[in-house]
């Protein structure tokens, strides 16, 4: 079973940059998917960011392309997002996911991270 922990979430200012992380444990976590998720108070979690296994494939929310980062390490077994430019509408709960093995499909999440973004 994997664990997901997420860690960096903060308060900042409108503008200012936060990198998030997050740790895999248990199965193996290279050759598989991984991504980041948002949920804002009253809304539906959102899809922020992903990325193939081997970092060679990048895919981003239209509205933090050009402002966040995603990077993995597989030798860390860690997940990463650079959050730039911050704006308050960026104010979540982000959380790290991770495919199920041999499939494309997102399996395992972990319990989130909080971001707030002052204007």
């Amino acid at each position: 079973q994997e664990q997901l922990v997420e860690s960096g979430g903060g308060l900042v200012q409108a503008g200012g940059s936060l990198r998030l992380s997050c740790v895999v444990s248990g199965r193996t976590f290279s050759r598989r998917r991984m991504g980041w998720f948002r949920q804002a108070p009253g809304k539906e979690r959102e899809f922020v960011a992903s990325i193939s296994w081997d970092a060679g494939t990048t895919d981003y929310l239209d509205s933090v392309r050009g402002r966040f980062v995603i990077s993995r390490d597989n030798a860390k077994n860690t997940l990463y997002l650079q959050m730039n430019s911050l704006k308050p509408e960026d104010t979540a709960v982000y959380s790290c996911a991770i495919s199920k093995p041999f499939s494309a499909n997102w399996g395992y999440w972990g319990q989130g991270t909080q971001v707030t973004v002052s204007s």
